[in-house]
């Protein structure tokens, strides 16, 4: 309003900034120009250099390449067989990520909405799941995964990575499925809908927001895993991207193709780029409405 008490003939309301908060927001805008220069001129850096030879590489850190070409990346995905560990990578991701999501809306929708007996405890373990540290589990899952024939393959890694990402589930769609009105649950049980259509259609897609941003974090995460596979999969036709990453660069020593190396690293970065690019909107959207609720 203006100093007549009148509201502005757009409707919305002016707030006057003080210095305070001018100089906290030319802060903040500083920090975070720096903060995305730190990670945006690496990865520039790794995706020039992936395009260079290793004399290049050592002559001209910094410069552009002579000739831009893609032998790098066909050596890489070819010749060091990083084509083969892309598929098994989407392959034990793909199949984790669906395998998780599904159990932990399922286990989160359960906890959320029915007072069960020791249901309580149960969130409370999925709670204590977050802060055991992965490397103390490795000795264990070893010898289970080892006693049930799945060490060094992938469904073994599948059912890894399902256990590693569940609890993270579970708690961030508790939330979500615990706000939903409980009328509309009502309304469905009176429309003669069981409880599986009631989560299926009703439900489930009323916690998308919450679904779309746990699911972008577990992709992020288990893409990314390097001890669970370095640790149980030791076979190297099963071998994911990040431990055919530090294979490669280990058993090359001071013979290591930089060119190469910078190759396999955008070609193990640029399916989490896009990922990421196509589900922002989806992920901002999440969060917006999950502090709003």
């Amino acid at each position: 309003m203006d100093r007549k008490g009148k509201r502005p003939a757009d409707g919305t309301r002016k707030t006057k900034s003080t210095t305070g908060d001018k100089v906290v927001g030319g802060a903040s805008h500083v920090i975070l120009a720096l903060w995305s220069l730190v990670v945006i001129l690496p990865m520039l850096w790794t995706l020039i250099g992936s395009f260079k030879t290793t004399k290049e590489i050592f002559q001209s850190p910094f410069g552009l390449p002579s000739e831009w070409n893609f032998n790098n990346y066909v050596s890489a995905w070819v010749g060091n067989n990083f084509g083969g560990m892309f598929v098994n990578t989407v392959i034990v991701v793909g199949c984790a990520l669906v395998l998780v999501m599904v159990l932990g809306a399922m286990c989160a929708y359960v906890l959320a909405r029915f007072s069960l007996p020791g249901s309580r405890v149960i969130y409370y373990l999925m709670l204590a799941g977050l802060t055991f540290p992965v490397f103390l589990a490795i000795v264990p899952l070893f010898f289970i995964l080892q006693g049930m024939g799945l060490l060094n393959t992938l469904p073994g890694l599948i059912i890894t990575y399902v256990a590693f990402a569940l609890p993270f589930t579970v708690f961030f769609l508790f939330s979500f499925f615990k706000s939903l009105p409980y009328e509309i649950q009502e309304a469905a049980y009176v429309d003669g809908a069981s409880e599986w259509r009631t989560f299926f259609q009703v439900m489930l897609p009323m916690a998308k927001p919450g679904m779309a941003a746990v699911a972008i974090m577990n992709f992020l995460g288990l893409w990314n895993q390097f001890l669970l596979p370095i640790s149980l999969n030791a076979d190297q036709g099963n071998y994911v991207l990040s431990q055919g990453m530090a294979a490669y660069a280990s058993s090359a020593g001071y013979a290591l193709d930089f060119g190469e190396m910078f190759a396999a690293v955008m070609i193990t970065i640029i399916p989490v780029l896009v990922v990421y690019v196509l589900f922002q909107r989806q992920l901002q959207g999440s969060v917006s409405q999950g502090t709003s609720k």
